[in-house]
Parts: structure tokens; C-alpha cells; sequence
């Protein structure tokens, strides 16, 4: 692959020349989010399309996405196709998200959310994405090794192509570790569990994630609490666990919190655990304590429900809406 067809594609604007940049998201394998409002949907039939839109998506481009809403100088890389980048291009741009991904050939895959509100049911239709690639990874760590620079944030998030090696996100985190990097890790399956080996900063799975992680049901409170102490124990610095409906723990240390917010009209659920994991890194960013961390995290996480595509409500929302959450202190 030449570097016409491997470019590390650069935005330009004020994030591009931003020396105090520091956050930076790696996704693998990113996607389109093709959301279609069926009301009443019925698989079989001849359904009505009520309104559509696609947004440019991953966990990774997520998180980024939440943290400049809040005006946080932010870098993205990855692995996007060129047959269908300008999507995600005039995205990058309208946010002021610097741009480093590595483009190659082909389509970024697309994942479908059918939403039928009368219900209240959203279905998931996921498209396999591009190729695993050596080169194409080797292309991406370069990419990396040049945002290490000057970054102090590595987010690495979601799933990988068919065919990637189960290590990669452990050799990322060791690396990054070993640059000195604060690493957070929001992923799932093998790739996740080597990955939180490797003992990245902070984790946010959701409770089947940690179930498959720790290899047993963990059925109430208690049970995820012991979960998330071997975790600590092990050297992982902070566990945020997201529970859907009924909130998050989070723990650091030897501090436990479970949160729990106010119950909303839920427009979509796309990106609620990203914008969890984008709320609690600006909260670090501002030097809060836990408890800020965790209801700055949670109203992120609360927002995207009452929005279609990766976009937050306004700030002074958010701001409001963190009086609104419910904190018990576990353990301090």
C-alpha cells in the first residue's frame, strides 16, 4: 500500500494547530449510524419510514465527538474506508475534531437502528466492516506514536475487524503505558480482556461485558461490587460499570459509588455509554473528585438519550442535569 491509499489524513482549523490538545480516540472500526424511525415496526411486512438519519459513528468518534460539544480539543484516528469518508470529513470539521485516521480502500461499514417509539423498541442491524489489514495496523500505530507527542489521553474503544489480532489493545495500552499515557479501555470480548490485562487506567463495560470479563453471572449489587474489587486489585485504576436503566458504578481506589439517573423519554440509546466514558474524562480533565466525575459521566450518558446521532444537549442541560442524579456512597 502506497501513501496515497494510506494517508494519515489531517484536519485543518484551530483543533488541527491546538497545542493543548491532549485527548486523543482510537476506533478500529468505525462506522455509519443509519438511524430509521418505523413506528410500529414489523419484521416481514411492508414498513413506513417515518424519518431517517446517518451520522458518523464508532465509540471512538463518539467519545470524541461528546468531548468537543463541551469545547475540548480533541484528535481521532482509526481505520476509515475512502469510497464513503466525506461523511465523516465534513463531521470532523463542523466539530473541530482533528482528523489523523488512516484511510484505505474501500467502505467504513454501516450499522442500522430501527426505532419504533410507540414500542419503545430499537433494533440493531450491524454490518461487518473492513478487512483486518497487518499493514493497514502498522499504518495506525504510526499514526498513534505521532499523536503520543503531545497527548496525555489515549481512548481505546470498541470492536475490531474480523481477523484482527486478539493482542492488539494490549499491546496498545502497554505502549501507551509505557509513554507515561493515562489509557482508557471500553471494549468487549477477547481483544477487552487481554486489553485490561495489560492494566489500562480506567475500563467502562457494561454489566454482560464484566460478566464475560470476570467469567461468571454477577446477579445483584454485591456481586459486581466483587467483581470490580478484583479488577482494582489486579491494577486496573478505575472501573466504571454502566447498567442501562439503572445507572453506573464506579469505583476508583477505595471509593464505590452507584448512580443513578432520573428516568427520561428515550429518543435513541446510540452512544450513551460512549458519552459516560467522554463525561468522565472531562471530569478528570477539570480535577474533579469521583463524584464529579461520576455525575458529569452520567449526565453525558443521559443526554445522548434524548438526542438522535453523537451530539450532547447544550452545556447549561448537562450542567443542570447533574443536580438530578441520584449518588449512594458505597465506600469511601
Amino acid at each position: 500500500m502506497d501513501t496515497e491509499t494510506a494517508e494519515i489524513t489531517r484536519a485543518t482549523g484551530a483543533a488541527d494547530a491546538d497545542t493543548t490538545v491532549r485527548v486523543a480516540t482510537v476506533t478500529l472500526n468505525p462506522a455509519i449510524d443509519q438511524t430509521i424511525s418505523i413506528p410500529n415496526f414489523a419484521a416481514g411486512q411492508v414498513n413506513r419510514v417515518e424519518w431517517e438519519q446517518a451520522d458518523p459513528g464508532g465509540k471512538g468518534v463518539n467519545v470524541a465527538a461528546f468531548l468537543a460539544d463541551f469545547g475540548c480539543a480533541v484528535s481521532v484516528t482509526g481505520i476509515l474506508g475512502t469510497d464513503n469518508i466525506e461523511i465523516f470529513r465534513s463531521f470532523f470539521a463542523d466539530k473541530g475534531i482533528a482528523d489523523r485516521f488512516v484511510t484505505v480502500p474501500g467502505r467504513t461499514r454501516a450499522n442500522v437502528k430501527i426505532l419504533d417509539t410507540p414500542n419503545k423498541r430499537i433494533t440493531d442491524i450491524n454490518l461487518p466492516g473492513l478487512p483486518f489489514s497487518a499493514e493497514n495496523l502498522t499504518w495506525l500505530r504510526g499514526a498513534i506514536d505521532t499523536l503520543a507527542v503531545d497527548h496525555d489521553w489515549f481512548v481505546l474503544c470498541g470492536s475490531t475487524p474480523s481477523g484482527t489480532p486478539e493482542t492488539v489493545y494490549a499491546e496498545m495500552v502497554a505502549d501507551l503505558r509505557g509513554r507515561g499515557k493515562n489509557v482508557v479501555l471500553d471494549a468487549s470480548g477477547p481483544a477487552f480482556a487481554r486489553g485490561v490485562a495489560a492494566l489500562p487506567y480506567a475500563i467502562k463495560p457494561n454489566l454482560e461485558e464484566l460478566e464475560e470479563l470476570v467469567g461468571r453471572k454477577l446477579p445483584d449489587e454485591t456481586a459486581i461490587l466483587t467483581a470490580v474489587q478484583e479488577l482494582i486489585d489486579r491494577g486496573v485504576g478505575c472501573v466504571v460499570v454502566s447498567l442501562g436503566a439503572d445507572g453506573a458504578i464506579f469505583a476508583e481506589g477505595t471509593a464505590r459509588l452507584a448512580v443513578r439517573p432520573p428516568a427520561v423519554i428515550v429518543r435513541s440509546t446510540v452512544g450513551a455509554g460512549d458519552a459516560m466514558v467522554a463525561g468522565f474524562i472531562l471530569g478528570k480533565l477539570r480535577g474533579l473528585d469521583l463524584e464529579g466525575c461520576a455525575r458529569l459521566a452520567t449526565a453525558f450518558s443521559l443526554g445522548t438519550l434524548t438526542t438522535v446521532g453523537p451530539h450532547l444537549p447544550p452545556p447549561e442541560t448537562i450542567e443542570n442535569s447533574m443536580g438530578e442524579i441520584d449518588i449512594r456512597v458505597l465506600a469511601r
